[in-house]
């Protein structure tokens, strides 16, 4: 049996079937929670802003004028969730010095010796690297490789212009190939 199409859920949705956005719900949450720990880098937080962002959508879902796709405009609902709450956790609370961390994640690398890094998945090490980059990076580089996001579709959930997408995009890239290089020296020829 072929699963319904998202639009054909929200039409059922917004018919009065308010029940099925559960399965919307169930298809996204994955990539939502995500999408969302990229950010926040806390699971609590996490949960969080996917839980707004869900609610939000349902709260919006008859504004959604289906000229892109329902998981473009959903995670563009969690981009700016995930921002919104990032800038009041800021308010409230003093932000970490980046040097500071940046030689507390030295140290804890250093610390692996040469037979568990050989052991680490690549897989592992490109998430670390894209953990270390800025929020704003690390969104695009998840929206166009994960989410498998194109260019004009990510310039919809980022609100700016695709060339300009394309550019960060390319500058994210260079960043996370030099926390690539820093985290993996020799090996990151490999990947």
């Amino acid at each position: 049996m072929q699963q319904p199409t998202d639009e054909a859920i929200i039409k059922a949705i917004l018919a009065g079937n308010t029940s099925a956005y559960a399965d919307l719900v169930r298809r996204h949450q994955r990539f939502v929670f995500t999408m969302a720990m990229k950010f926040t880098r806390n699971r609590e937080d996490a949960e969080e802003v996917a839980q707004d962002s869900f609610i939000k959508a349902y709260r919006a879902l008859a504004t959604f004028k289906q000229d892109a796709k329902f998981s473009t405009w959903l995670y563009t609902i969690t981009y700016t969730t995930a921002m919104s709450f990032l800038r009041k956790k800021r308010v409230l609370t003093q932000s970490i010095d980046e040097e500071e961390s940046s030689l507390q994640l030295q140290n804890h690398i250093s610390a692996y010796n040469a037979d568990v890094v050989e052991q680490k998945s690549k897989y592992a090490y490109l998430n670390l690297a894209i953990s270390m980059l800025a929020a704003d990076d690390a969104a695009l580089i998840n929206l166009f490789y994960q989410a498998e996001q194109s260019l004009l579709e990510i310039a919809k959930v980022l609100n700016m212009e695709s060339n300009t997408v394309k550019v960060k995009l390319h500058r994210a890239r260079i960043r996370l190939k030099e926390k690539l290089e820093y985290l993996l020296k020799e090996e990151v020829k490999e990947l």
